[in-house]
Parts: C-alpha cells; sequence; structure tokens
C-alpha cells in the first residue's frame, strides 16, 4: 500500500502493530483520526501517552493500577484472607464482570511454560509467597484460576506444592471451563459458577 502522504503511512504503519489490527483497519483508523478536530485527537494520544507512561504494577497483587495498590486491594469491603490467583489482567477482568468474587487478586504474569524458557522465577510467584508467608492478614485459602492448558496445569501443581507446604487451603476453580480454553473467553455465567463450586487442588487432580 503506497500512500500520497508519508505522514499517513507512517501513522497506518503503527496502528497495524496492533494486535487483531490489520491494514485496511489501520487505515480507516487513521482517516477517521484525520477527520477530526484537533483538541479530540490530542486528547485521544495524551490519553494513551499517560497510560504508557503513568499505569504501574500493584505493590500488591501485581495488577495494573493509577496508584502503588489498586482498587482492589484498598477496598476494605473485599477478604483479604482469600486470595485469586490468575494468569494476566484479562483474568481480573472476567472474574470481576461475573460480580461473585468477594477476595482479592495475585497476577501471575503468565505461566511456566518450559518450551518457552519460562519458569516459576520468571514469574510473580515470590510476591506470592511472601503474602502468604508475611501478609498483612493471613492468608486462609487461595484459589487457582488458571486456564486448563498443559502450561495452566504445570503452573497450578507448583503453586499448589509450594503453598501447602504453607499450610494454606488451595482450591481450583470448577471444571465447568472447557478444557485447552482461557478464562478470559469464558462466559461470565459458566465461570461465576466456577468460582463458587470451586474444590480442593488434590480433589481436581485425580482423574
Amino acid at each position: 500500500m503506497s500512500l500520497s502522504s508519508a505522514l499517513l503511512e507512517a501513522a497506518v504503519d503503527q496502528l497495524a502493530t496492533l494486535p487483531g489490527i490489520g491494514r485496511r483497519t489501520a487505515m480507516r483508523l487513521a482517516l477517521d483520526l484525520l477527520r477530526r478536530e484537533q483538541h479530540e485527537v490530542a486528547r485521544f494520544s495524551e490519553a494513551i501517552r499517560r497510560m504508557r507512561d503513568e499505569v504501574r504494577f500493584c505493590e500488591v497483587c501485581c495488577n495494573i493500577s493509577d496508584e502503588p495498590r489498586c482498587a482492589i486491594c484498598r477496598d476494605p469491603n473485599r477478604d483479604e484472607a482469600l486470595i485469586c490467583v490468575v494468569e494476566d489482567i484479562r483474568d481480573v477482568i472476567a472474574i470481576e464482570n461475573t460480580r461473585q468474587y468477594k477476595g482479592r487478586y495475585h497476577v501471575l504474569g503468565g505461566v511456566i511454560s518450559p518450551m518457552d524458557g519460562i519458569g516459576p522465577e520468571d514469574l510473580n510467584t515470590r510476591q506470592l509467597m511472601d503474602r502468604v508467608h508475611s501478609g498483612e492478614a493471613k492468608v486462609r485459602e487461595v484459589i487457582l484460576a488458571l486456564g486448563t492448558t498443559l502450561e495452566g496445569d504445570t503452573t497450578g501443581f507448583y503453586l499448589n506444592r509450594k503453598l501447602t507446604e504453607q499450610g494454606v487451603m488451595v482450591t481450583v476453580l470448577a471444571r465447568g471451563l472447557s478444557v485447552g480454553g482461557d478464562l478470559s473467553n469464558a462466559d461470565e455465567l459458566t465461570l461465576g459458577r466456577s468460582i463458587a463450586d470451586r474444590k480442593p487442588y488434590e480433589q481436581s487432580t485425580k482423574r
């Protein structure tokens, strides 16, 4: 695609780097921005800039936050003795949309994948163990809300072994979720019921 404007082409090139955005879609987006008022585009670009520069990771649960601690960790109505461990931020959003969970979270930032060279030390596992071992409140239960993939199961097995050594009850979501699926792709009703019907980790490994 050769354009008459090098500046427009540069904008299309950048928009096309976003996931799920092809060059045709990038062209439509760029042309839409070009038609907008200058103050609208300035507000748009400023929002992107501030997100990139100022959004941080919560010092407690590793969720995204505008402050040192995220809104969920600051909420006094959440059960701080109940921690739901998820792979990434999209899973927090998915579970929150069910309105079935009133505890707190811990975002691992991925799953163990030896094939990709990702081990426990590459994830936020140390922070989780620190919360369990010396947290502000005694952790009663840790829910492993990980995808039903080989990597998710490997991560769950590792975390269960580490957490049970600390005397913490470990549970997993009920298997209403499809095997091999991601949490963020599950419908809210299924995910909500899976949280409500969670069971001890050891029972989930028995086939």
